[in-house]
């Protein structure tokens, strides 16, 4: 009976330290968009024992605040910045004169949105199948709208980009098997030297 007793006030002192150590750092607060150990939401309430986030579905999700105090928690509401690397793939055969153009567009395509700020812009990779362009630039927004917004224009440009190049974009993966299939694909041997399947011989007539 002690033991069971003294486990139960040590939980609780637990929780209730957990609870005043959020209260007093404030790694999050009611509003703010968290992850932690794959759930994602918004923090509805903390309480003295549980938090409780909206997530993206819907649902909601209670979390035990000494759990949360042992994890990593992300708080995106409190970032100020946002970093991000897109590739953008072209056809194998673009010449390189062609393809050197590509770096300094996407700069300029960039540097006129607002709130986002170019970092760099490279030919990142070359096989027989495509080549690719690796492109890093900073929202100075952390809204996630914007980015979305910003990003898709973007895109956009970049498409309208190399169409005014004369640059094709990369072939699909299907036609590129579709295409190997072909190539790797047997000679079609001649009616003398097909091996007949039982079923067809017992069809035909005799003498064939």
């Amino acid at each position: 009976g002690g033991i069971a007793i003294a486990l139960a006030v040590q939980n609780v002192l637990g929780d209730l330290f957990a609870s005043l150590s959020i209260a007093i750092d404030k790694p999050f607060e009611v509003g703010d968009f968290v992850s932690t150990n794959n759930i994602s939401g918004t923090v509805e309430k903390v309480g003295l024992k549980t938090t409780r986030i909206r997530a993206l579905g819907g649902e909601q999700i209670v979390i035990s605040n000494a759990d949360l105090l042992k994890s990593t928690v992300s708080n995106f509401k409190r970032m100020e910045t946002r970093r991000i690397v897109f590739n953008l793939r072209a056809h194998p055969d673009t010449p390189p004169a062609l393809a050197a153009q590509v770096p300094p567009a996407l700069k300029d395509i960039i540097g006129k949105r607002d709130k986002a700020r170019f970092d760099r812009a490279h030919l990142s990779k070359f096989d027989q199948n495509f080549i690719e362009y690796e492109i890093v630039y900073t929202m100075l927004d952390a809204s996630y709208d914007l980015f979305m917004d910003t990003q898709q224009a973007i895109l956009l440009d970049a498409m309208r980009m190399l169409q005014d190049l004369g640059i094709s974009s990369a072939p699909r993966a299907q036609q590129l098997l579709l295409q190997e299939s072909a190539e790797n694909a047997a000679p079609e041997l001649p009616i003398e030297g097909r091996v007949r399947s039982p079923a067809a011989l017992r069809s035909l007539p005799k003498g064939a």
